[in-house]
């Protein structure tokens, strides 16, 4: 069945960690006839948690796309990790969707992994629908948590329903806009009967009710007053407005749910179908055409254009790219142009997916998405257009890694197989970044999280049958010098054959801090000829990339080649880039030299009870604080701390609080190493051991 975009709904399942995204999709597929029963986290028989690694870890790590037909409708449901370690699959599945479910879990309410959603999905200026789920669970107090959405996120956060009996076997709900009382099957098959509110309960939904009114009514003028005419609006009425206040977020809705019963689903699917937003409410989006002009692709254009939000090698299937049209269709045999890459693709099969079950289809339409197979060379991020009509949509800014590692293959031989898996993974999560440090001479990896690293580790050995360990890293330290010196070095070699002769005087003193390596020459008279300053400048260069100190690269040194001699048969290149290195060496080595340390900018987001534990730690780590800011119950430090303090302070922080802060970090620059601390470098360091 074919969908007109305005019948489209297209959202992401956002939010922190266990609040219940998975069961909420498996709800709503159950509600809607597609599974007969609800699977479980614990028994690893979802449909949206279908790998391996799920399965064994018992949460999300990869975005499933679900779909589902309700009220009319096509509910295409992406399923996103609530682990910040696997951002990038929430970050692709905002990118196209139409709007944000954010899910809450009801008895500890909004988290740090739900302000960093919200986030995000203003960003990408998407609408936000918020899911209270697991009213059942013991101790919910729905009031509470409806204040703590409100201290987050401004008093426009509304309960379009609420419990009216939380706790274990909670199958009541109370629907404002419809002021009813919803009574739910027992048996998780979503059922439900209506009845009017009556009571205590008719008092608290009028009053409710009345504030959605004005809420609503205070962007349309025609609705108001109605309002006052008539005293109140029937939902019909209500219907545009309420459709275009949650477009504006003049009022954020916030609906009760217990997923696991299946208790508050379908009127959620309800609203979500009559109210949320569709692709038609987004029609218009930009691009950038050949030359990187603004532009704009509009959904009633013929043309096709899709942005590619998540790529995934599949066993037995090859690579699929899941993609959003944002005008035209797709079908089978057509040719596409990527222009990222400048390649033509010939689309092949197309799907949709459940899960991992896949349905071939014949046409992914404007507003829609699905899954095209085997792309040669489109991956995560890249636009495909007609050929006649080469623009890009702009593509995720995914955030930068916090946790590094040293990557060793346990075999060896696997080299090109690893090689090959890294850069799969990499296209798959633009998260994951890999590469040879040349300072450290090894292969770094890097991601969101400690748990992220693991999981590529172990999809690395399943999928590519490479085994790896990953180490502390090397710190990428620097040499410079504290005190001026100089040296006069003679190179002579006359052992058969043609000589070799240069002599080299040198001067050198400290340069500013990071101001690299200042070569230069003051020679005058006819000492040495001027042909030969470009060779005593490449040894100095070769000296400087090699070490003397330590074995690490040196900075902040001015040189200056103020004189030398010569010879006419035996000095040439070779023997002045010899006499330049050993001269600048000498000289180095009297100079007071010391080790330099990578420093780096940091920022921490916390919950306020942890701040003290929080700051002594970091205090701990030689950390220098620079401000805290926030004021709401989580906080942001900002500090400057050295690199060789941070490793997996990702796992250190989470530990701290409960398994909650979250951090960022950049290089800031280089510091001199405290000395005592540079005794314990130079005797444990392999690069200085080498030395």
């Amino acid at each position: 069945m074919s969908y007109t975009p305005d019948r489209i709904r297209n959202f992401a399942l956002v939010g922190h960690q266990s609040a219940g995204k998975t069961s909420l999709a498996e709800a709503m597929l159950a509600c809607a006839g597609v599974i007969n029963r609800l699977g479980t986290i614990e028994a690893g028989n979802t449909v949206s948690d279908y790998h391996a690694t799920e399965k064994e870890r018992q949460i999300s790590v990869h975005a499933s796309l679900l779909h589902c037909d309700w009220k009319d409708s096509k509910y295409n449901i992406i399923d996103t990790p609530g682990y910040l370690d696997f951002i990038s699959e929430g970050l692709g599945a905002l990118r196209v969707g139409d709007f944000a479910m954010v899910v809450v879990d009801a008895t500890s309410g909004p988290q740090i992994g739900t302000d960093q959603v919200w986030e995000y999905a203003s960003r990408f200026k998407l609408p936000k629908l918020i899911v209270v789920n697991g009213i059942d669970k013991d101790n919910v107090d729905f009031d509470q948590i409806l204040a703590e959405l409100r201290s987050h996120y401004g008093k426009k956060v509304f309960p379009m329903t609420l419990p009216i009996d939380p706790g274990p076997g909670c199958r009541r709900i109370l629907d404002v806009l419809r002021s009813e009382e919803v009574d739910y099957a027992t048996d998780a098959s979503g059922k439900f009967t209506e009845t009017a509110a009556q009571g205590a309960w008719k008092d608290r939904v009028r009053q409710l009710h009345n504030e959605l009114i004005e809420l609503v009514a205070e962007s349309d003028d025609t609705l108001m007053e109605n309002f006052f005419d008539q005293g109140d609006l029937t939902e019909d009425q209500l219907r545009s407005g309420v459709h275009a206040a949650i477009q504006t977020e003049t009022f954020i809705p916030v609906f009760a749910t217990s997923a696991t019963t299946n208790v508050g689903v379908a009127r959620l699917m309800d609203l979500v179908s009559k109210y949320g937003s569709s692709p038609v409410d987004r029609k218009e989006v930009p691009a950038l055409d050949e030359a990187g002009h603004s532009g704009s692709i509009h959904l009633s254009d013929s043309s096709p254009a899709c942005y590619i939000w998540k790529t995934i090698s599949e066993p037995h299937v090859g690579e699929l790219s899941f993609c959003r049209m944002y005008s035209g269709s797709i079908t089978p045999n057509i040719e596409l142009f990527n222009p990222f890459h400048g390649v033509t693709e010939k689309i092949g099969q197309i799907f949709t997916l459940q899960g991992h079950e896949r349905e071939s289809i014949t046409q992914i339409g404007p507003g829609d998405i699905g899954v095209m197979a085997k792309l040669r060379d489109t991956h995560t991020g890249n636009t495909l257009t007609s050929p006649d009509r080469k623009v890009r949509l702009p593509a995720v800014d995914y955030p930068k890694p916090n946790i590094h590692g040293s990557l060793v293959a346990l075999h060896k031989g696997d080299e090109d197989k690893l090689a090959a898996g890294l850069a799969t993974l990499h296209e798959e999560d633009p998260t994951f970044l890999f590469g040879y440090n040349p300072e450290t001479h090894e292969l770094v990896v890097s991601g969101q999280g400690e748990l992220h690293l693991e999981v590529l580790k172990s999809r690395l050995a399943r999928r590519f049958n490479v085994e790896v360990d990953i180490v502390e890293p090397r710190v990428p330290f620097r040499e410079t010098i504290q005190a001026p010196a100089e040296s006069k070095y003679r190179h002579k070699k006359q052992s058969g054959g043609a000589g070799q002769f240069a002599e080299v005087w040198l001067r050198i003193r400290p340069a500013d801090r990071n101001s690299g390596v200042d070569f230069s020459h003051s020679l005058t008279g006819n000492n040495v000829d001027r042909v030969f300053v470009p060779s005593v400048e490449k040894g100095v260069q070769a000296a400087c990339e090699d070490g003397i100190h330590a074995g690490y690269r040196i900075t902040d040194v001015a040189i200056d080649f103020y004189d030398g001699k010569m010879h006419t048969v035996d000095s040439k290149d070779i023997a002045f880039q010899t006499a330049g290195k050993e001269a600048f060496r000498e000289a180095f080595k009297n100079a007071k030299p010391c080790l330099l340390e990578p420093i780096l900018n940091i920022e921490i987001k916390v919950p306020e009870p942890f701040l003290g534990d929080v700051m002594s730690d970091l205090s701990a780590r030689r950390g220098h604080i620079h401000g805290i800011e926030g004021e709401t119950k989580f906080r942001v430090i900002k500090a400057e701390v050295p690199q060789m303090e941070m490793y997996r302070y990702a796992t250190t922080l989470r530990s701290l609080t409960g398994g909650i802060g979250l951090h960022s970090e950049a290089f800031s620059h280089y510091d001199p190493l405290p000395p005592q601390l540079e005794h314990r470098v130079l005797k444990t360091e392999p690069l200085a051991a080498a030395h």
